[in-house]
């Protein structure tokens, strides 16, 4: 007998990614390719600059459809040097995602919002290396990579080489990663600008547990 959509989606879980830069497009985009047995959508397709509001409503919007999870992966860099900036509104960018964020833990069970200060390569950096040095850029951050990952380009090519792709160069020490970023702890209403990498959410669900 034929199995219904429905109960296909109930067997096989499917992640569901909502991401502002194209960083996190590739390396999510590598995880699928590597991992051919995760059945993950990222949002957008292509990189795009979006507000945190419409982030916001792609991810509610993903929440109400099949998936079984949502991933909401934000650079925090670019938002508290906005939120410096900008004054002049009632809430800052950063206290509009806190809002988002808080919203999101109350209404949507399948939602997890993943934050890093100061970006995706500071996760990199914690495949090497133990540290809450805080950068105060994601230049910074990507400059003490290059110690350890000294070709390492943020440039489309090299995050998608074939067969030496962002993804394989780093999963051998995946398991170092996630220990050194679960050590950061989570977001910390009360120490919002303090370095943080909470990708060690993603790695704790089931699914990816297995291919560890």
């Amino acid at each position: 007998m034929r199995q219904s959509r429905k109960n296909r989606n109930l067997v096989v879980p499917t992640f569901s990614f909502v991401v502002e830069g194209e960083t996190e497009i590739w390396y999510l985009q590598m995880l699928k390719r590597n991992e051919q047995k995760l059945r993950i959508n990222i949002e957008p397709k292509l990189p795009q600059r979006k507000s945190i509001e419409e982030q916001y409503h792609l991810v509610t919007s993903l929440a109400k459809r099949e998936y079984s999870k949502i991933f909401w992966i934000i650079d925090l860099d670019v938002i508290i040097k906005e939120s410096r900036v900008n004054q002049k509104d009632n809430l800052t960018p950063l206290q509009r995602l806190i809002k988002c964020k808080e919203e999101l833990k109350k209404n949507y069970k399948n939602v997890t919002v993943i934050i890093n200060n100061p970006c995706l390569e500071f996760w990199f950096l914690l495949h090497y290396k133990e540290t809450s040095k805080l950068f105060n850029t994601c230049n910074e951050a990507a400059k003490e990579l290059k110690k350890y990952l000294q070709d390492y380009e943020k440039t489309q090519k090299y995050y998608t080489k074939q067969d030496n792709d962002i993804y394989l160069k780093l999963k051998s020490h995946l398991k170092n990663a996630i220990s050194n970023s679960s050590k950061l702890g989570e977001f910390d209403l009360n120490n919002q600008s303090k370095t943080i990498c909470e990708m060690f959410l993603l790695f704790e669900a089931d699914e990816l547990k297995k291919i560890l």
